[in-house]
């Protein structure tokens, strides 16, 4: 008996090349009688009544996102606190989050109404920034919190603790805290290392240090991390949550970072493999 009786649909922003795919979907969730929310941007294309995302958290019992990895990461981390799994449609470009292609839509579509798929949970992240005693802000991440500078090609100087016990001060570029699903990301393009999902870790990966001596760290998850600005040494920076928020911060400001309470959930197709995927977006060699 499918547990999915609502399913709400979320949309790339601004996209009108989602409109055909989306109308296939909604078609064939009306031929399973599935009741199915469209996110305000998808139904505008369809020239339907839409629904925002609080009401689709509301009433859905599982959301189909329909765009790129950026799509999924917007509605993951607001989708996540609901608890409600995510089933990624690709229509963006590199795909690592929404790994089900517009041609294999519907035979997944069925696959998950029927209960078969793969449930994988992604940790999320969690990071406030204070001026002194002020919170200038808090944002949540699921591929990761970066440091970097703010207008200018320079290195800030920034501390780190974890867990409060001093670890280093460093001059860089700045520095990316990455979750295993953010570990193909930026932290990648660091030089950090691929962190398979089913890990409860997080990487440090410096940008660009000045000392060579500086490597990527990878921790437990459920560690805190507090990073600080060096006071009177460094001009303006930033702190970017998935590169979709950002806080600027000056001398002296501090962020604490932590693992959130919930995760996100994605489904996948019962042939999901990991290490193919890697193979496919990275390019790797084939299998010989």
């Amino acid at each position: 008996m499918c547990k999915f009786k609502t399913i709400g649909i979320i949309t790339k922003q601004y996209d009108a090349r989602i409109q055909e795919t989306l109308r296939v979907l909604v078609a064939h969730l009306v031929k399973h009688s599935i009741t199915y929310l469209i996110d305000e941007q998808g139904a505008k294309q369809l020239g339907m009544d839409g629904f925002t995302n609080q009401q689709i958290a509301e009433q859905a019992d599982l959301a189909i996102v329909m765009g790129g990895d950026g799509t999924l990461l917007h509605a993951g981390r607001f989708l996540a606190q609901f608890n409600i799994p995510i089933l990624g449609i690709n229509l963006g470009r590199v795909g690592f989050l929404v790994d089900v292609t517009p041609n294999d839509m519907t035979i997944t579509v069925d696959q998950v109404l029927a209960g078969e798929y793969i449930e994988e949970k992604r940790t999320l992240l969690g990071a406030s920034v204070y001026r002194g005693e002020e919170l200038l802000g808090r944002y949540d991440a699921l591929n990761d919190v970066v440091f970097h500078v703010r207008n200018e090609v320079r290195m800030i100087e920034f501390t780190t603790h974890i867990n409060g016990t001093f670890v280093n001060t460093q001059r860089a570029d700045g520095i990316v805290i990455a979750t295993p699903t953010g570990s193909t990301a930026y932290a990648l393009s660091s030089g950090g290392p691929i962190i398979h999902p089913s890990l409860d870790a997080l990487a440090l990966v410096p940008i660009c240090p000045h000392t060579l001596s500086h490597r990527p760290v990878i921790i437990n998850a459920s560690d805190t991390i507090e990073i600080s600005l060096c006071a009177g040494r460094n001009g303006e920076a930033r702190i970017s949550y998935d590169g979709q928020a950002q806080i600027d911060i000056i001398s002296g400001d501090r962020a604490i970072i932590s693992k959130k309470e919930y995760a996100m959930t994605l489904l996948h197709p019962t042939n999901h493999d990991y290490y193919h995927l890697l193979r496919a977006k990275l390019r790797w060699s084939v299998q010989h």
